[in-house]
């Protein structure tokens, strides 16, 4: 033999021209997938969690922002409508209202902007100081710093600002939840740590509401506790008797505080109180009696002479004499779409916290509105809630669009649906694609 090198295969060549990946295993696949999952796993549990750079940059979710933008709108001209003759009468300004509102609105959706583009893992660090926060105003409107309106001290002057801190409570418990729950973990079944500590907390808020008085806001803390610890993993068991015991004692603070017990009755009797105590639901029904099918047209309600505070609490009640029907069913639908996009960024939210805290404000959403709407349908007996986003108010509008900013944000870090890779049953094997690629390697061989 002689000396001369042998020259490298075909195969070798084509191996060093193209060299062929390690076929990777399912879990190893499996392991990559997860590993931002994984990290953003990480923030929640240390109490210095990172912001995301995703947290500004991220696309948001066009549909629930246009949804936001659109409630707003319309709760300005359903304000201007419903209170134009009260404003004529009491201001000699039919516009009083809605100048106040536009003004709320557009601070709103400025609020909105600026904070879905400040990452929500920045909230973590901010949850007890915000707590702390809206207690001691809550803490104020009960001893005596409260300005009072309605029967109820549940505003704090602020110059010529009026803060209502029973507004503020519902998404600072929400963010304190999201991070309680999100910390415990699995521990989170247990009693003593996972289920107690958030019920005397949420109590702690409920009682601070009913000493206004407050008894709609306390309700709609106890039923955000309670969905909140649901979707977390606590026992049912738990949630049940706690429900049990907070109906007992709902039932207890009707009977014995006079006026809720006396407005319970004429709800009860409406038709022989529609001239007192019920005189505001009764004329609520009116209203959505005189609606029709498709309503009387916006600004020719007739209901905005007899219905008090109809820009309010019963802003919907207009909305039914004017839209009628379909106007109110198209409200309806749209708050569900505001839920639903609200749910499906909490799906997707990268951690723990992020969805707790979707799921929370959703639902915040989702019961406030159901509340609005059955106390205006006289389903339940009056109850002193807004509607989100349509009713006056600035305390309300605000912190609305705060909780919205958020919910975007979260969206905006929302790990996308995993592609789903049918396997095709004419699909060639790992084995095939590999011989094809040292094919085609060989072909310049063969034609030199």
């Amino acid at each position: 033999m002689s000396g001369r090198p042998v020259p490298p295969s075909p195969a070798t060549r084509a191996s060093r021209v193209a060299p062929v990946a390690a076929p990777e295993s399912p879990g190893v696949r499996a392991a990559l997938r997860n590993v931002r999952r994984t990290v953003g796993m990480q923030l929640v549990a240390p109490l210095d969690a990172r912001p995301n750079a995703l947290g500004a940059s991220g696309s948001l979710d066009t549909v629930l922002a246009a949804t936001v933008v659109a409630l707003v709108g319309f709760g300005v001209v359903m304000v201007f409508s419903a209170s134009a003759v009260q404003a004529t009468v009491q201001y000699h300004d039919p516009q009083f209202f809605l100048k106040r509102q536009a003004a709320y609105a557009a601070a709103g959706l400025l609020a909105m902007w600026i904070v879905s583009r400040v990452d929500y893992h920045r909230f973590y660090k901010l949850t007890y100081p915000v707590l702390a926060a809206v207690g001691v105003l809550l803490i104020m409107c009960v001893v005596g710093f409260g300005h009072s309106g309605g029967g109820a001290a549940r505003w704090l002057s602020i110059g010529p600002i009026h803060v209502q801190p029973a507004e503020m409570a519902k998404v600072a418990l929400v963010i304190w939840l999201a991070y309680s729950l999100a910390k415990k973990a699995e521990r989170v079944k247990t009693f003593t740590v996972g289920f107690l500590p958030h019920l005397i907390v949420a109590g702690a808020f409920m009682l601070l509401c009913m000493k206004q008085p407050d008894f709609g806001s306390a309700v709609v803390l106890l039923l955000l506790t309670f969905t909140m610890l649901f979707v977390a993993g606590a026992k049912v068991g738990y949630i049940l008797g706690a429900s049990i015991l907070g109906g007992a004692f709902g039932a207890v603070a009707i009977r014995f505080r006079e006026y809720r017990y006396e407005r319970y009755l004429a709800w009860l009797h409406m038709d022989e109180h529609r001239q007192d105590l019920a005189y505001q639901p009764f004329q609520s029904v009116m209203s959505f009696g005189s609606g029709g099918p498709t309503g009387l047209g916006i600004g020719r309600g007739l209901q905005t002479l007899y219905l008090p505070e109809a820009h309010t609490d019963f802003v919907a009640a207009i909305v039914g004499e004017e839209l009628g029907f379909l106007g109110v069913a198209t409200l309806c639908g749209v708050y569900l779409l505001l839920v639903v996009r609200g749910v499906r960024a909490a799906l997707r939210a990268p951690d723990d916290f992020g969805s707790f805290l979707a799921f929370g404000l959703s639902t915040m959403f989702g019961v406030q509105t159901l509340i609005n709407l059955a106390v205006a349908f006289a389903i339940l007996p009056t109850k002193g809630l807004t509607l989100p986003f349509v009713s006056f108010g600035g305390s309300s509008l605000l912190v609305n669009s705060v909780a919205a900013g958020i919910l975007l944000n979260i969206s905006r870090q929302a790990d996308p649906p995993a592609p789903r890779h049918a396997p095709s049953p004419t699909a060639p094997s790992e084995d095939a694609d590999d011989s094809d690629t040292a094919e085609r390697a060989q072909a310049p061989e063969v034609a030199a």
